[in-house]
């Protein structure tokens, strides 16, 4: 097993749930020691969660990203999303780079985060153009493998699209 001290160097969301685990052994065990073991382990754990939310929040900002570049025939912010995309990828990467048990959870991550990134994209997208049903129904009905996501990958021009 891992020690505590190169765990936490080299995950850190395992190292706060074995740290928030071990907290709360010795609160059943006993310590002559007056701290609220309870409420430590939860802060220690929150600490890990909060880098499951930074994971979760990086990856729907790509989906909604791609999302638009793949449904808008508006030209002008199509830098900027493709901008932030790379930037929410290079995010995810840190977030991996910090807890990389966290990878194997993107792929988990992906169908919750469709559903909140399709609401925002949509609600985005209209005010550049009027949406039909038949837009709103390849966002909403968009799905996104893993790779999509933190690798690469982008879409082509929407359908119909000319550029100048």
């Amino acid at each position: 097993m891992t020690g505590p001290k190169s765990l936490y160097e080299e995950d850190f969301l395992a190292w706060s749930t074995q740290q928030a685990a071990a907290l709360r052994a010795a609160a059943q065990t006993g310590s002559n020691q007056l701290l609220d073991w309870e409420n430590l382990a939860e802060e220690i754990e929150s600490l890990g969660i909060s880098q499951r939310r930074e994971l979760k929040s990086q990856v729907r900002r790509v989906i909604e990203h791609l999302l638009k570049l793949q449904n808008s025939h508006a030209t002008e912010p199509r830098a900027g999303w493709i901008e932030s995309i790379v930037d929410a990828r290079n995010e995810i990467e840190a977030v991996i780079e910090d807890s990389p048990s966290l990878r194997q959870e993107i792929g988990a991550t992906i169908p919750a985060e469709m559903k909140r990134a399709s609401r925002k994209a949509i609600k985005e997208l209209e005010k550049y153009e009027t949406l039909g049903p038949e837009v709103h129904g390849r966002i909403t009905g968009a799905v996104y493998a893993e790779e999509q996501i933190v690798g690469d990958w982008l879409p082509g021009e929407p359908c119909g699209a000319t550029r100048p």
